[in-house]
């Protein structure tokens, strides 16, 4: 069984992939390719009566010149039809006319099912993302990521068209070789043989084709990351005038690109350029066997060479449309894997629900490593409702890795974490981190307007413009937006470039607001401002102390001063606590931090 299984998918690798995901519907399409490729036979093979008639006379009609296949009008005959031409022609429109119909159908149906496959493809990627944890996250390749869900998508539409394309001609190929077999089965058997070893020729070129495939997928991952890592450095690289460096990398990147675009291309057009005239070498080669070799009278070769005509024209397109799939397959194989390692890296997620933050997060010596890197060890601390607490110390102390851990981002590799007596692992995430802020350095501000920002694309109804309001009151904003020329739908530019630094940075805390969260963590949120400003955004956090659980990492001690509790990291370990004043005096590395920053 595991032979058999293994033989599949090494050999139908792509249908089971796409039948993963669409199911029987394949069969559905399968099955009317049949239906219209039998019809459309059924419809050729009456010509060779209409020949007859129009050769000679009505009475000259010769059902056994159609081989196998007399059974259509003998079955005529039989139901009491006369062999007229009125008659004749009345049925070859009924048989083309059903074909058209049932094409209709085939051709609706296939849009129908590639829709549903991009669909389901681009709303698992969305979903495995989102579950993706965060661990992981950091070390992966953001180019690759970028690339996959966008232009990898639609090489893959590309790949999955072709696929089915080529399926279907495969159908007809089959479906118009089985009627010339039946039609001449001598005649059939050696053009079957002829056509197949022209297939074999091209098996070098298919080969070649999907290696450049893979190469174009992991060329394309390469430049989507240098481009996203020059948006993301726009500012640095054109003030230090490196930009134009950088953007030769990119060109050299897409140099890369076109070269293997154009030589997989070289390919197609070789393919597409060779088949026809070695086709027709097999069919002359064929009928000359058979008429001064085996003495057989061409008109027996009519309805079979007409079959076979058909057949050869789908194996040519076949042949072309599944060069075009091996030439995208790369697209398809990296999809797989993309979503199968997304997949196995998704976040665990418990079954409680937290409604709300009520009493206490209580950390027991709680451990934490990124490889044999150990980040924290036995660190034990509890954070009670409404506390305001900063977390200290040097670079590398463990910091941003704790406050990672408390808003769930990371897993504790060891001791517990519980939130209100329950275990983290335990907690739907989900239903936490709605409850929780979480305010950067960099400050998130999205290319839209300033009530999108905050509300994250709410409606505006009363109520939410309402809760808006409150949210930038509360975050000494309001005023601001009130003065912009269109207020609250004023655009704020790629990544809030029309606004300052505090500005952004007081809407981030607007949007956490809004969100009506429980537990507010602030992660270097002032760092990157002045004094002034910093000063402002400290009033607007003192303002909310007591109303949020807020734990803010600083390492401006200004921001921190007035805090309830703060706690002092060295090298991953809890070295000291308590309030600024007092843990002056009781830490001799916190109080030479105070020195430094002359406070």
């Amino acid at each position: 069984m595991d032979k058999i299984k293994q033989l599949l998918k090494s050999n139908f690798g792509s249908f089971t992939y796409f039948y993963s995901y669409l199911g029987n519907r394949i069969f559905v399409s399968v099955g009317l390719s049949l239906l219209v490729g039998v019809l459309d036979g059924f419809g050729l093979a009456m010509f060779l009566p209409l020949l007859q008639m129009i050769s000679g006379s009505p009475d000259e009609v010769q059902s056994e010149q159609m081989g196998n296949l007399s059974f259509l009008v003998d079955g005529l005959q039989y139901f009491g039809f006369s062999l007229t031409l009125p008659t004749i022609l009345i049925v070859i429109f009924i048989f083309f006319t059903l074909k058209g119909g049932f094409k209709f159908i085939e051709g609706f149906y296939k849009v129908i099912l590639q829709q549903k496959f991009i669909r389901q493809i681009r709303f698992s990627n969305i979903d495995l993302l989102s579950g993706y944890q965060y661990n992981s996250f950091v070390r992966s390749d953001s180019g690759r990521i970028q690339n996959t869900i966008t232009g990898e998508v639609d090489r893959l539409l590309l790949a999955y068209r072709s696929y089915f394309t080529a399926f279907q001609y495969g159908i007809l190929v089959l479906v118009y070789t089985s009627l010339a077999f039946l039609a001449n089965p001598q005649f059939a058997v050696l053009v079957a043989i002829g056509g197949g070893l022209t297939n074999v020729m091209f098996k070098k070129v298919y080969y070649t084709t999907k290696k450049l495939s893979r190469n174009l997928t992991n060329e394309n991952h390469a430049f989507q990351g240098l481009l996203i890592q020059e948006v993301h450095n726009f500012k640095y690289l054109k003030a230090s005038g490196l930009i134009g460096k950088f953007g030769q990398k990119l060109k050299s990147s897409i140099k890369s690109i076109e070269e293997l675009q154009r030589r997989i291309g070289v390919l197609a057009a070789l393919l597409s350029s060779m088949r026809e005239p070695l086709v027709m070498l097999v069919v002359v080669i064929v009928i000359l066997v058979q008429v001064n070799i085996f003495s057989h009278n061409l008109g027996v070769l009519i309805l079979s060479l007409l079959f076979f005509y058909r057949s050869l024209t789908f194996l040519m397109g076949l042949q072309n449309f599944w060069n075009t799939f091996l030439s995208v397959s790369g697209s398809l194989e990296n999809m797989d894997e993309f979503n199968k390692e997304l997949f196995q890296d998704q976040e665990q997620n418990g079954r409680t629900k937290i409604e709300s933050f009520r009493e206490v997060i209580n950390l027991r010596n709680l451990s934490f490593s990124y490889g044999r890197n150990l980040i924290l060890k036995n660190v034990s601390l509890s954070i009670y409702k409404n506390e305001a607490i900063a977390l200290v110390g040097e670079s590398g102390s463990g910091k941003t890795t704790l406050m990672n851990l408390l808003c769930g981002l990371l897993k504790a590799e060891k001791g517990d974490l519980l939130v209100d007596g329950i275990e983290m692992h335990e907690i739907d995430m989900k239903s936490f981190q709605n409850r929780v802020g979480y305010i950067t350095q960099e400050p998130v501000i999205f290319s839209d307007t300033v009530f999108n920002n905050v509300t994250f694309w709410a409606s505006p109804t009363e109520e939410n413009l309402k809760r808006f309001n409150e949210a930038l009151e509360m975050a000494s904003i309001a005023d601001f937006v009130k003065g912009l020329p269109e207020k609250e739908n004023s655009l704020l530019g790629n990544n809030g470039v029309l606004i300052s630094g505090g500005q952004k940075q007081r809407i981030s805390i607007a949007r956490e607001l809004y969100k009506e969260i429980d537990i507010l963590f602030m992660d270097e949120a002032t760092s990157a401002l002045d004094s002034e400003t910093e000063k402002s955004i400290q009033q607007n956090i003192e303002k909310l102390k007591g109303k949020y659980t807020i734990v803010i990492i600083a390492h401006r001690l200004s921001t921190i001063k007035n805090v309830d509790r703060i706690i002092y990291l060295n090298r991953g370990e809890i070295e000291d606590e308590g309030d600024f004043e007092s843990l002056k005096f009781s830490s001799t590395s916190f109080n030479k931090m105070v020195n430094l920053q002359e406070f």
